[in-house]
């Protein structure tokens, strides 16, 4: 597929103003969405990361529960937490000292499971070469 020097992009933005939702198609040229891309593909490349994610999948979860369960340091979690803040694939909702965070779109975990089914398929065909 050639994408030429533009992609498209929609963004979706809810007005405060009434219950008005406004798509905005806003042009971005290529090289900034593969940076985008990149970006996100770092996030994703902690497996202590992709654990939170997949711990977040379903209900919204405090960091020391996250840090229990997954037996990571409180420390160790917020900072990944952070650094899938930043790259928008968690959200945090301040409930008093507590932040609680979820998953900014569960599209995420279909992508991480859809390359979980292509590892698993290429370990399997290793196996069989």
């Amino acid at each position: 597929m050639h994408l030429g020097t533009f992609a498209r992009a929609f963004l979706s933005r809810v007005r405060d103003s009434g219950k008005k939702r406004v798509t905005v198609l806003k042009q971005i040229p290529v090289d900034e969405l593969t940076i985008h891309h990149a970006k996100l593909c770092q996030a994703l490349s902690d497996p202590k990361r992709i654990q939170i994610l997949y711990a977040l999948d379903g209900h919204p979860r405090h960091v020391s529960g996250l840090a229990e369960d997954l037996n990571i340091p409180q420390p160790t979690v917020s900072r990944h937490l952070r650094i899938l803040r930043k790259q928008a694939l968690v959200t945090g909702r301040r409930d008093g000292p507590a932040v609680y965070y979820k998953l900014r779109d569960r599209r995420i975990i279909e992508a991480l499971d859809t390359v979980h089914e292509i590892l698993l398929e290429n370990i399997a065909n290793q196996y069989r070469d």
